[in-house]
């Protein structure tokens, strides 16, 4: 039996489809474990003051937290997120819990380049010339795709692993 050139091509395309979703997925974990970890520095938790400080929804934090202590928490949230997303060929519902915080933490943090001033460059004419923070913020935009992409993935894989269990035969 010989395969066809379309057979192996849709073969291709499948296999590149799941290699693409395993980098997104599990480079989304990366991202928010190193992040997160970063969280317990001195330096990262003084780098994120100025967007909290200036954000209209966060900015009573530090009226109840110190700044040390807040991104400690945050960075305990993001390495929760991290694991809760790598779960997913195991837990896919879980893992769906993890894509909907990922999804809120990534919308918290584009919400800044609304809020924080100096994102656009001044010496280029300002917006829509980013800053090194602008640089920073954006990058949100696509993690808050990969996010959405997660969830669906893991609502999808937690309606196969439905599926499948509901096939299986009941013991008596």
């Amino acid at each position: 039996m010989t395969i066809t050139r379309e057979a192996r091509f849709i073969r291709a395309e499948s296999a590149l489809a799941d290699i693409g979703g395993n980098a997104a997925r599990y480079g989304l974990v990366l991202v928010l474990a190193w992040i997160g970890a970063l969280k317990f520095t001195s330096y990262e938790a003084h780098g994120i003051q100025p967007l909290v400080e200036n954000s209209p929804l966060m900015s009573w934090v530090y009226d109840i937290l110190p700044v040390t202590a807040f991104s400690a928490l945050l960075g305990l949230l993001e390495l929760a997120t991290a694991a809760l997303l790598a779960v997913k060929p195991w837990l896919p519902r879980i893992s769906a819990v993890g894509s909907v915080v990922a999804v809120g933490l990534f919308t918290a943090t584009l919400s800044f380049l609304f809020t924080t001033p100096g994102v656009g460059e001044a010496s280029a004419g300002g917006f829509p010339v980013l800053s090194s923070t602008g640089q920073f913020l954006i990058k949100d935009a696509a993690l808050l795709g990969i996010s959405l992409w997660t969830l669906a993935d893991s609502l999808a894989a937690a309606r196969r692993q439905t599926e499948r269990a509901d096939k299986l035969p009941v013991l008596r």
